[in-house]
């Protein structure tokens, strides 16, 4: 067995050990330290009620449960504080354990602390699921053992027994997760940087901040693949302790993977390879050409062209993000509720040809929404708003059709539910149109997540 697990399971059986947030991460948490015998604590908003799924699934172990508003003040006395990523660091209750000795971490963070494997690491404002996905498919067709987990995937640590010095394992890693990280991947790719969850920020910077965490406990055998075309990425090449790779969808690069001729190349001492041609990428938009060549700059080391082409042939669009729903007379309809920022949704816009029919809004972040008024107008027929942004969103078009763009016919319509919002666009389109689903926004005002969002469109359009 591992050293560091085997030491690490001694230790946390004698220690009062209290879980913040009974999510997805932390309810295969609460089961993994549960069969371990450890002394339980689980804090969490939510009512017995809410969570009566989770409660049954970690039924058969020690646990004591403190539910509903305002209960972290019984959180006192603990030796091992496990929070839930989208909790700040700096809330009292936890300040306060922290000073009476207490370790206050997380599952993602525990995984690093245990795991004997390389990891390959992918963050950033968009692309970084897709990435993900891409990266693993490369690594496991290149024929090494990997598992795919992090933000929106498995949770590794109750999978850390199977864990060999030899596996691949690859993270998808939120700025969340990133912001109390104290070791870093020995790969780490950043996809880009876009101003995103400032409701939760302090500021821009705390948030790029944490995202940083990502490369910079590295050591000089460290690799960073960074997005040469955005500017923020870009600039961070001069803080990496190891390596830097570079990757371009808009130039070709000295060195690093790039986009030529409708080829993905990656060259390295003045040598240039061709990768995979654009047309067999299955994924569409822009977008996801830059995320295959972040991942190829990632396991160039690892996976051949060969290998790559594999991949590519088997990798279809993820749930979600630009999901195909179904045509009916003639109109295609599209989920991408994964579409929770500006960013997301004008990379959606820019994947089709003509103009469609938008069905965006929702919560707000704090985020501006000027920079879609030009995709807005150029790319959207009639936009269909719901949600606390709902206004924003339709100045930013305002301002652009009152100014450079007057004189443009483009429909607004605002719905209460989503229901509405796939009615109204069913109404609104003809044969050849398209009908997008891509928020623009989180779902958190009107649903549980993105997930739930999605699934209820899809559920609405099969409906029509």
């Amino acid at each position: 067995m591992n050293e560091n697990l085997s030491s690490f399971k001694e230790r946390i059986i004698k220690q009062r050990v209290a879980v913040i947030g009974l999510g997805a991460s932390n309810t295969s948490l609460v089961e993994y330290l549960g069969k371990l015998g450890v002394n339980l604590t689980v804090f969490d908003q939510g009512t017995r009620e809410d969570l009566k799924d989770r409660i049954e699934a970690v039924k058969d172990y020690n646990i004591d449960f403190c539910l509903g508003g305002h209960q972290l003040s019984r959180l006192k006395g603990f030796d091992v504080i496990f929070k839930t990523p989208v909790i700040r660091p700096d809330i009292p209750e936890l300040s306060e354990e922290q000073k009476n000795g207490a370790v206050v971490t997380s599952e993602m963070e525990v995984f690093f602390d245990l795991c004997p494997a390389e990891i390959f690491a992918v963050t950033g404002s968009d692309g970084k699921t897709t990435t993900s996905a891409i990266i693993y498919e490369f690594l496991k067709e290149a024929g090494y053992h990997c598992l795919l987990g992090g933000n929106t995937g498995t949770p590794l640590l109750s999978r850390i027994d199977e864990v060999r010095p030899e596996h691949k394992i690859v993270l998808e890693l939120s700025s969340f997760q990133l912001m109390t990280m104290k070791k870093s991947p020995q790969v780490a790719v950043i996809t880009n940087i876009f101003p995103n969850h400032l409701d939760m920020y302090k500021s821009m910077e705390e948030y790029l901040e944490a995202k940083k965490n990502i490369y910079r406990y590295q050591d000089g055998n460290g690799l960073l693949v960074l997005n040469y075309d955005n500017g923020i990425t870009r600039g961070l090449a001069t803080e990496a302790p190891g390596r830097t790779v570079y990757f371009s969808r808009t130039c070709e690069l000295e060195s690093g993977a790039f986009l030529k001729d409708d080829l993905l190349c990656f060259r390295e001492n003045d040598k240039a390879s061709e990768i995979l041609q654009q047309k067999d990428i299955l994924l569409p938009g822009n977008h996801n050409v830059e995320n295959y060549l972040a991942a190829i700059a990632a396991t160039r080391a690892y996976a051949n062209t060969d290998a790559v082409a594999r991949a590519a042939s088997a990798l279809s669009p993820m749930e979600h993000r630009m999901e195909f729903v179904r045509e009916i007379g003639g109109v295609r309809y599209y989920d991408d509720s994964m579409g929770s920022s500006p960013s997301r949704t004008m990379a959606a816009l820019n994947a089709f040809d003509g103009r469609v029919v938008l069905i965006a809004g929702g919560y707000d972040k704090n985020l501006s929404y000027d920079p879609m008024g030009d995709v807005l107008v150029e790319k959207v027929k009639h936009l269909i708003l719901m949600g606390q942004t709902a206004s924003m969103i339709e100045m930013a078009l305002m301002r652009k059709v009152i100014g450079k763009y007057r004189g443009m016919n483009i429909r607004i319509t605002h719905c209460s539910t989503l229901k509405q919002a796939v009615d109204c666009a069913s109404l609104s389109a003809r044969p050849g149109d398209i009908v997008l689903l891509s928020p623009a926004s989180a779902g958190f005002e009107l649903f549980k997540d993105f997930n739930e969002r999605g699934n209820l469109f899809k559920d609405y359009v099969n409906e029509l």
